[in-house]
């Protein structure tokens, strides 16, 4: 059974929704965290609606802190709870896209996921596994889980940004390069990878940029 999850939306500039794109956030953050993103990039993106759930579980001792699954060396969990905290985020988010797009009235091509550490971790792990390929994904600070598993359980291949600070102290900077060469190994064509200089784990304002042209280009907005 899944779970339901709350989400912040930020209407369309022009009042007319024709993609989204959906901020998946990092570990003891919430949606509200990246929603405000929303501010620079929706002038460029007019016509794009921003959702931004929040992850399904609170963290303990955080209330306004969410996961998408336990992090076993930050509390304490055993692989086998994170792993069966992850298994139903999946199933959680997945049924959040599919009564979004049906909501919304939009079609995969026209939704974006944008991730943000553990969020970028969920997003590249379910957009490749869903049955119909979303316009892309923007992955921040993130890392991507499963790869010895990626090809055979890939159904679609959706372009993806990779983006990551070189002094990033919380996900090492050599995940990007490591999620680089297991995608084109499974097969991806259009993976593009960002480095921000002298940045630690967030988003700086050349990385926003390039998210923003590939947003626009995928979105062929």
């Amino acid at each position: 059974m899944t779970r339901v999850l709350n989400a912040e939306r930020r209407a369309p500039v022009s009042g007319e929704t024709r993609s989204i794109v959906v901020f998946l956030h990092g570990y003891g953050a919430n949606g509200a965290d990246l929603l405000g993103l929303a501010d620079p990039l929706g002038e460029h993106l007019p016509d794009t609606m921003f959702v931004a759930p929040d992850a399904p579980e609170n963290v303990a001792g955080m209330p306004n802190g969410y996961q998408w699954f336990p992090i076993p060396w930050i509390d304490g969990s055993s692989e086998e709870e994170s792993m069966r905290g992850m298994d139903q985020a999946v199933d959680d988010l997945n049924a959040f896209l599919d009564a979004l797009m049906v909501d919304e009235d939009v079609l995969p091509e026209q939704v974006v996921l944008f991730g943000f550490s553990q969020g970028t971790m969920m997003a590249l792990h379910v957009a490749p596994r869903r049955e119909d390929e979303i316009a892309g994904i923007v992955a921040f600070s993130g890392r991507l889980l499963s790869r010895e598993s990626l090809k055979d359980e890939a159904v679609v291949k959706p372009p993806i940004l990779l983006v990551h600070g070189d002094a990033d102290d919380v996900v090492p900077p050599q995940s990007l390069p490591q999620a680089a060469e297991a995608l084109q190994e499974a097969g991806w064509q259009d993976v593009f990878a960002h480095v921000m200089k002298g940045t630690g784990h967030g988003i700086a304002p050349d990385g926003l940029s390039v998210a923003l042209a590939f947003m626009r280009d995928k979105l062929s907005l």
